[in-house]
């Protein structure tokens, strides 16, 4: 009849030491799952592509319920969304708005990826 080898006794330093030098604090995981919201529904990820293909100028909202086929209400709301997660700037020019994007918003979500 063959046994096992007895394990060693391990320390509980050794089992403990953390593997990660800093973690998240509650206030920026916060922040960070907000971001990853705003990007994880598809309406909101073809209105990124539409207004960042558009004109530097910026896109004006009347172009952007057609592409997506839905209403206007639904639209606004995403694109709430979008100006509230800091990838859209939003202009009021006289009775329409106009979006653009945000000076690097995609790049700052890549970096906050890569460091996860």
């Amino acid at each position: 009849m063959t046994t096992a080898p007895a394990l060693e006794d391990s320390t509980e330093q050794d089992c403990c030491t953390p593997a990660v030098t800093s973690v998240l604090d509650a206030q920026t995981a916060h922040q960070r799952a907000r971001t990853f919201k705003a990007l994880a529904d598809p309406n909101r990820l073809r209105l990124l592509s539409i207004v960042k293909a558009g004109s530097l100028n910026g896109t004006c909202v009347c172009d952007l319920t057609e592409p997506l086929e839905l209403g206007q209400p639904t639209v606004s709301h995403h694109l709430k969304i979008l100006v509230d997660a800091g990838f859209l700037a939003r202009e009021k020019r006289g009775t329409w708005a106009f979006y653009s994007m945000v000076p690097g918003a995609l790049d700052a979500v890549t970096e906050t990826l890569l460091g996860l």
